[in-house]
């Protein structure tokens, strides 16, 4: 759902493009009650193989230097680990946004181990340090399950401060409400996931995005109107400069771009001269001072600290 505008959101240039994130499609083994792609075990929405194997060669051609894989649970795709090897060849930092728990599942055995040889950096879904409010975002034993999956990625050297074995934790409120400041709440997940012998390296807190399946519920309840005014009353201006779109494009699963993750799931495509992941192929395509594409979800974005895909943009 995109709610009707109220306050007009300030508009936005692309800069340099460094990031290249891919939704690799919408199966998850799980169902979160958060997810703002719908993401669960009975969608089948998958990227084509022809479509992974152009990826390679978009980072080569625009010399991005991170590719970050989502979904979904991106590791279920098919070709998850030859894409991860040709763009650590090409000396790319790849990023597996993982929801922990898929460590664990039959088939996935030797997963933690592949991300530990090619040094992929790993930021991992925990919306909590407590057991029972884990569970009830993502399902019962969901938080036993991440802390073993941790523990895995931890005897494999993750969360040590190694730069190529990277950790970071992923918080998301509850409910209809700002994260708490970042550097706090990181203090208070080291605190408690170190006394269960745990390690991560940085804790990023990310606002609940208005849409989707967070949407939803919150309509059904009889808040959507007050949290989007509390998103617009929290806007910061001084978050403009760093939010993620500047130096990002988001791909879905069947190619078309958009300048976020929380575009791509209203459908509002990049309103620049590139519109497919084939188009990035041609050298003549200018993106940088592109207008970015709007809406009023995006002062989740700016609220308070910031939000974006590596965390708070305020310390």
């Amino acid at each position: 759902m995109l709610i009707t505008r109220s306050l007009p959101f300030p508009p936005l240039q692309r800069r340099a493009l460094t990031t290249l994130q891919v939704n690799l499609g919408y199966r998850c083994n799980q169902s979160c009650s958060h997810c703002h792609v719908n993401a669960g075990p009975t969608r089948t929405e998958m990227m084509s193989a022809e479509l992974v194997a152009l990826i390679p060669s978009v980072l080569g051609r625009r010399a991005i230097r991170c590719l970050d894989l989502t979904g979904g649970a991106p590791e279920l795709h098919p070709d998850f680990r030859s894409l991860v090897r040709r763009a650590r060849d090409q000396g790319v930092a790849v990023i597996d946004r993982c929801n922990l728990t898929i460590l664990s599942e039959p088939g996935h055995d030797t997963l933690a181990q592949f991300l530990a040889d090619h040094r992929v950096g790993v930021i991992a879904s925990l919306p909590c340090y407590s057991a029972a409010n884990v569970d009830q975002q993502r399902g019962d034993g969901v938080f036993e399950r991440s802390l073993e999956g941790l523990r895995m990625l931890n005897d494999l050297g993750y969360g040590s401060g190694d730069p190529e074995r990277s950790l970071d934790l992923v918080f998301n409120p509850h409910g209809p409400s700002l994260p708490p400041a970042q550097g706090l709440l990181e203090a208070d997940y080291k605190r408690e996931l170190g006394s269960m012998g745990i390690r991560f390296d940085r804790l990023l807190t990310l606002a609940n995005m208005p849409i989707q399946r967070f949407s939803r519920q919150l309509e059904l309840q009889g808040r959507l109107t007050a949290y989007q005014r509390l998103l617009e009353e929290a806007h910061n201006p001084a978050n403009l400069a760093a939010v993620m779109c500047r130096q990002l494009l988001s791909v879905d699963w069947q190619g078309h771009l958009y300048d976020c993750d929380f575009n791509q799931q209203l459908a509002l495509s990049a309103q620049g001269g590139v519109r497919h992941l084939r188009d990035l192929l041609d050298d003549s395509m200018v993106i940088e001072g592109d207008p970015i594409r709007t809406a009023q979800h995006c002062f989740g974005c700016t609220a308070g600290a910031g939000s974006s895909c590596g965390g708070a943009l305020q310390g």
